[in-house]
């Protein structure tokens, strides 16, 4: 009778005919700088994320999922309001989202807006919750206080540290404890629950047991091409910036180390994630509640010579999107369509039941959700900066610089980019194809109105 009722509730949903009251529940999960080393996508052996591939397995895992800009608060800011740099102007961290994003138009705002409780925790705008005016409540982050450091080391911005102490030493402990609470409580209205595990963000320090995991003698670099750097353009090499923090590691000898830290933070992060599906498992909304995690953008760990994100390549556009929804999502497949990150918004108000608002430029993936072999002709879309994009279809990436330099790859024969076709004149229709999805409009950078912190650069 219960998996009748929940079949029941997702078809009224489906359909629009859902009373407010009775409408799904919201699990939504951020991870910061989750690239794709997650297990079930197979792209880096050693990672270890049992608490992902366990939610994996229990709805649709997207192998070719892209965020909207590869940095911290232009991907946020495009996620939640449904609207792309490219038309906010919002390409950089320190551009501020606030005066350029009204707060009726933030997913949290227009699930508010439609009786939803909406609260959260942890890093789902730049910094946190954005403007707090838009929640029911939010979770205030505790100090850090880690019981000491074992071994830490850095190069540059880059930096990691073996600590002392459990899990709790860290604020995403206490973000997934606030996120358990509210699951636990008792709700008069469905829910918008908002989780952001800050890890694997730097600084890679967490506790030694997640170093243990990932032993130094172990550590296997990822693939590396001294020469892949000759065929891009200028301002490809320019994002990559070859001579600022790779060369550094080689000089430091630390490469090892750092893929090691890095790790050990997935693994960290993986194990938060464990302690909220453990509830989620023994909540009486589990089979009410759509539940949809995504890491906000990729991070490059000397892949083209280049670390961090800031750049159009797969390993810094790429990152896992897992969707649950019961009675609708098929469990453990893996789709392999080229989806963007502005598809959230849109898919949770179908999924709801909620209208979707004008300005929302994404369109839903309900199709996909009910049937991964359903048809689907739209690439993913990145943007960083003005006027530099990158469409990602299942076969090919396509990059167009601001000064109209290319880069072009074959993704099926060429999966670590690293030979640039884009001057060959066989391909000139693969290019005119995916450039029609181009945005059509390129809003001018926002006037900066916060100071670059600590977190912006990184």
């Amino acid at each position: 009778m219960k998996h009748l009722l929940t079949f029941l509730t997702c078809a009224a949903v489906l359909s629009g005919s859902l009373a407010a009251a009775d409408r799904p529940n919201v699990l939504f999960i951020a991870v910061d700088d989750l690239n794709h080393w997650v297990g079930h996508l197979k792209r880096n052996p050693q990672t270890i994320t049992p608490n992902l591939d366990r939610l994996a397995s229990w709805g649709v895992s997207f192998a070719n999922a892209y965020c909207a800009a590869p940095a911290c608060n232009p991907s946020r800011a495009a996620l939640m309001s449904g609207m792309r740099p490219s038309t906010t102007g919002i390409y950089h961290n320190p551009d501020d989202y606030r005066p350029h994003i009204a707060p009726e138009q933030t997913l949290n705002s227009h699930f508010r807006a439609n009786g939803y409780r909406v609260t959260g925790a942890g890093k789902i705008y730049h910094g946190g919750g954005g403007r707090m005016s838009e929640w029911d409540d939010y979770g205030k982050p505790k100090a850090e206080k880690p019981g000491g450091v074992i071994e830490s080391g850095a190069v540059g911005a880059l930096k990691w540290a073996i600590l002392k102490g459990g899990g709790d030493v860290l604020n995403d402990y206490h973000t997934v404890s606030y996120c358990i609470d509210e699951l636990n409580a008792q709700h008069e209205e469905p829910f918008f629950l908002a989780c952001g595990i800050y890890r694997p963000h730097l600084p890679w320090n967490v506790p030694q047991k997640y170093f243990d995991l990932h032993p130094l003698e172990s550590i296997e670099l990822p693939p590396h091409d001294p020469h892949d750097l000759d065929d891009v353009p200028p301002a490809g090499r320019g994002m990559a910036r070859p001579g600022g923090d790779h060369k550094s590691v080689l000089e430091a000898g630390a490469w090892k180390q750092l893929v090691r830290a890095y790790l050990a933070s997935v693994s960290y992060a993986d194990a938060q994630l464990g302690r909220l599906l453990d509830a989620v498992e023994q909540s009486p909304q589990r089979d009410n509640m759509i539940i949809v995690l995504w890491g906000d953008h990729g991070w490059h760990l000397g892949e083209k010579s280049h670390w961090r994100k800031f750049a159009l390549w797969e390993e810094a556009t790429r990152a896992p999107l897992i969707w649950v929804v019961p009675g609708v999502t098929p469990k453990g497949q893996i789709i392999r369509r080229s989806v963007d990150f502005m598809s959230i918004y849109p898919t949770l108000c179908d999924l709801a039941g909620l209208a979707q608002p004008d300005h929302v430029e994404g369109v839903s993936l309900r199709p996909l959700l009910v049937d991964p072999s359903a048809p689907w002709d739209r690439p993913a879309l990145t943007t960083h900066g003005f006027r530099n994009h990158a469409l990602r279809s299942e076969g090919w990436r396509y990059i167009r610089y601001a000064d109209g330099s290319e880069e072009l790859y074959d993704e099926v024969k060429d999966p670590l980019e690293r030979k640039n076709v884009a001057g060959e004149a066989q391909f000139a229709q693969v290019k005119a194809a995916l450039a029609k999805w181009f945005p059509a409009i390129d809003a001018p950078q926002v006037i900066r109105r916060r100071s670059v912190v600590a977190e912006d650069r990184q």
